[in-house]
């Protein structure tokens, strides 16, 4: 699990691909404190396993479920790309829960700069638009960022100067494919209402008595 809050931004050093099956390499310094052989790194996003960790640099392999809803399967050397350790249970929680697992791939629609901030649309999968709800929070290939605006087919973040140039945000473009991962208590919510009950006991859970008990 993590928060969203990118450590520090990587950069790919090599690609190896066979098939469906993808292996890169990562050139890092601050994740790399700390990390050992099979712990997690969120890359992008996407939670991945460190199957080789080196002085300056740490290794990954993807599979093709891993490549078939993200973008790693696109990088190139060169690269950037954002990582964060997996959270501590002593650490604070400055973002939100974010698995790590990408829901799916948008299309960043809109990049501008406005009053000292960045705004941000992207058009996601049409499934994904139900989860996007304003001030809601969404993982932007694994930035944790806040829902200023949903439109029909598209939503809009607003992003601090700080993040913009901490992520690896500072050199997308539109048309930029990006990683994206809704919040998790939008998907627990969906699953309630579905199922027409609640932890709690109450029976034939609508959005209405959401609505009334808060939400």
């Amino acid at each position: 699990m993590f928060t969203g809050l990118i450590e520090e931004v990587g950069t790919v050093q090599r690609v190896q691909r066979q098939g469906a099956f993808q292996r890169l390499e990562v050139s890092a310094r601050l994740v790399l404190e700390g990390t050992r052989l099979g712990d997690s790194i969120n890359l992008n996003g996407a939670c991945q396993t460190a199957v080789e960790v080196g002085a300056d640099y740490f290794a990954v392999e993807s599979v093709e479920e891993t490549l078939k809803r993200s973008t790693l399967g696109s990088l190139r050397p060169g690269d950037p790309v954002n990582l964060e350790r997996s959270l501590r249970l002593q650490d604070r929680l400055g973002g939100h829960l974010v698995l790590g697992h990408v829901d799916g791939v948008g299309r960043i629609s809109r990049l501008e700069e406005r009053n000292r901030q960045w705004l941000l649309g992207v058009e996601p999968p049409p499934e994904l638009l139900p989860y996007l709800a304003f001030k809601g929070s969404v993982a932007i290939d694994g930035i944790s960022l806040t829902v200023a605006q949903v439109e029909e087919r598209a939503f809009t973040v607003a992003i601090i100067p700080y993040t913009f140039n901490h992520t690896a945000l500072n050199g997308s473009r539109r048309g930029d494919a990006v990683n994206l991962e809704v919040d998790l208590i939008a998907r627990y919510v969906e699953r309630l209402v579905r199922a027409g009950a609640s932890p709690a006991g109450i029976t034939g859970l609508t959005l209405d008595k959401l609505r009334d008990m808060g939400y």
